[in-house]
Parts: C-alpha cells; structure tokens; sequence
C-alpha cells in the first residue's frame, strides 16, 4: 500500500510514544519535517513548580501578515491495557481502511493532515504572502501550564501577531465535515468537605453524620437547574466526579464526607457569579452541618468565535471536499482554543471523535487525505484573498 504523506506523517507520529507529558520524539519529528521545507522552528521548554516541565514547538515559514496558525497537541492520554487493544496503541498499524493508534483522532492525524497540507503548498507556490505557523504543545492532555498558554505569551514577546488560528481537535460526531467548533463552555471544578463528628454508630446522639449531609449537597447541586441555555451554548451543567467518605469500619460514624465535581458553565455566567451559586445551594442542602468548598484555579472560560469571513472560508472548504456544510458548535469538552481566542479569532475543526481517549483508537485512512485536501483548501482560499 503506497501511503500519502499524510497517512504518513501519521502513522510515524503514532509510533511516538507521546504519553503527557512525554514528548515521546513526536515534536522532534514534526520539527524535522516541518524544518527540511523551509520551516524556522523553535523548540519550547516551560517549567512551573508543582507541575511536570513540558516540550512544545514553534515552527514558520513567510513574514507579516495574514498569519494562520495551526494548534495542536502531540502528548496523548495513556493506552491503558496494551493487551485490549487489536494492534500495538503505538505502532501506528493500518487495517480495514482505518490506522489505529492512540492519538490517530485526538489529533496526531489531524496534525499530520495539516503539515502535508503546508508542506504542498509552500512546494507549490513557495513561502505565502504572510504567513504559516504551527503551534504545536506537549501539554494539551495533562496540566495545560506549561504548553500554549506559555507559547502564545512567548510569541507575543517575539513580535508574533496572528490573524486567525485552526485548531485540530476531533470535532466532528459522526462525519468528517459534520462539525466546526467556533467556542466552548467554560469549565470549574471544585470539592466539597462536610465535616461532622466521629462516633459510634450505636450511640448517634453523641455524634454528627456528614453522611446524610454530603448526600443531600450531591442531590441539590445535581438537581439545579443553573440556565436554560443561551443563544449559542447548551446550558450550564454540573456532575459529581468522586463521592468518598473512607470509613473502612462497619461500626464508626464518620467524622468527614467528601465530594468533588465539574461544572461546564455557558456565557451567561463569570467565575464568581457561578461560585457565589454553587455555595448557596451546597449551603442551603447542608443545613446544620459545616461545610466547606474548595474551588480550583479557573483557567476555561467560555469563548465564542463569531461566525464571519473566516468561519465561511473554511466552512466553504469542507463543503468543497465532502458535500456538507458543517454545523457550527460549541459543544463539548475545553481545548487549548480557550487560550488562543484572547490573541486572534480561533475555531476547531479535525476528524471524527467516535474513538478518541478509547481502546483500538483509529482514524479513517479516507478521512486524514479528505481532512488534508480541506487543509490545502483553506490555505489557498486565505492566502489568495
């Protein structure tokens, strides 16, 4: 089977064992590439306390403007049990018109779908009238500290200014050309300590149970209806992630009861409005009982990209070459576009995430040449404007 550069650009990606925070020899493959065409590249290292120091790339060919970034990530989450999977997760290995491997759709296929789009176009017409970057991180599935928040700051301090970003994440539910993300929900996580008085279950008068306690804050906050939506975000929702009480004894009430969860929140709410909220109701459940709530640093706010020249482009450039126009969404989970809206207009647009984060990881061979011709698409259409 004779393979496209993308398919690979792929599957030589997919046999870098490029866990988080692992650079794995992805990013110092992707620099050579990108490199023997033409390409100025910066290899990034960030570090910050309390977190894993991490690799990321900056690479670019042309100067001034327009500049069109590319983002992405090349670490992956672990494989779990290799022996579930039909093929090595990082042998890249192509069977049944599909290439699996973990990060094959989460995004190193989409990675490698826009480098051999470049790499064409700078073959046939040379550097652009602006130019063309890629902002690729190793941290996009771990921390998200020392990957693109830290490059976009980096760059900004080069002098870089960027008109417009793609990012590659697997937008698409279930056809490649169904989906382009244009923002997301922002998300805030916290957990909840209900603290009682320890005794024995025999004598509860001389004890406070949390139990209960922590159980009806689970219920209220669960049960809330935060919003109904707004006119470009699903509503606000939030969900219970670890419920834990560890009292291995039959015969002991506990003294404390814990609960961590996850809110996805929409644009009708700020971080504080949004915590003020969630104490009220967990106060209002707790009753008697004290009760605490840590809220974790918030780094994903809800963004929106409205839809305009930019969005039309590369939405005409999937309908070219699949014979759908994509729904514009802002469904989903966070990516590193958070990071990215606060220096140029930025959507999302890969492959299809029917497999992503799960066993036998795979993207359709047909799908990574489809998504690579979208690619050239745009990138001819923006630079001939």
């Amino acid at each position: 089977m004779t393979l496209s550069t993308a398919l690979t650009l792929t599957r030589d990606l997919l046999r870098c064992p490029s866990v988080t925070p692992a650079e794995g020899g992805a990013l110092s493959y992707l620099e050579r590439v990108l490199k023997e065409s033409g390409f100025a590249t910066h290899r990034l290292r960030f570090s910050q306390e309390g977190t894993p120091d991490v690799d990321n790339l900056f690479a670019k060919i042309g100067n001034g403007r327009p500049h069109l970034v590319f983002a992405g990530h090349t670490d992956v989450v672990p494989p779990g049990d290799a022996r579930r999977w039909r093929f090595d997760p990082f042998s890249g290995e192509i069977a049944d018109g599909k290439i699996f491997g973990r990060g094959a759709a989460d995004m190193k296929g989409a990675i490698a779908a826009f480098a051999a789009a470049a790499l064409a176009y700078v073959a046939e017409h040379g550097a652009p009238r602006g130019a063309i970057s890629f902002l690729i991180t190793g941290d996009e599935e771990g921390p998200a500290v020392n990957g693109t928040v830290k490059m976009l700051d980096w760059a900004r301090a080069q002098g870089e200014v960027f008109d417009h970003c793609i990012v590659g994440e697997p937008t698409n539910a279930e056809t490649l050309g169904d989906t382009i993300k244009i923002g997301r929900r922002g998300a805030l996580s916290g957990r909840i300590v209900a603290r009682g008085k320890q005794g024995h279950v025999a004598f509860p008068q001389r004890a406070e149970n949390p139990a209960p306690a922590i159980a009806r804050i689970v219920l209220a906050l669960s049960s809330h209806e935060f919003d109904q939506g707004t006119p470009r975000f699903e509503p606000s929702n939030l969900q219970f992630t670890s419920i834990d009480i560890g009292n291995s004894a039959t015969n002991v009430i506990p003294g404390e009861a814990h609960a961590q969860f996850s809110i996805r929140f929409n644009d009708a709410w700020s971080v504080e409005a949004l915590e003020k909220r969630i104490r009220a109701v967990a106060a209002a459940a707790a009753g008697e009982v004290h009760m605490e709530i840590e809220f974790l640093p918030c780094n994903a706010l809800a963004f929106l990209t409205e839809a305009g020249d930019f969005t039309d482009l590369v939405a005409a450039a999937v309908e070219h070459v699949t014979g759908r126009r994509p729904h514009l969404s802002t469904s989903g989970g966070t990516s590193d576009a958070r990071f990215i809206t606060r220096f140029c207009p930025v959507l999302e647009f890969g492959l299809v995430n029917e497999s992503i984060h799960a066993v036998d990881e795979h993207a359709r061979v047909a799908d990574i040449d489809k998504l690579t011709a979208i690619y050239a698409r745009v990138l001819e259409t923006y630079f001939a404007r």
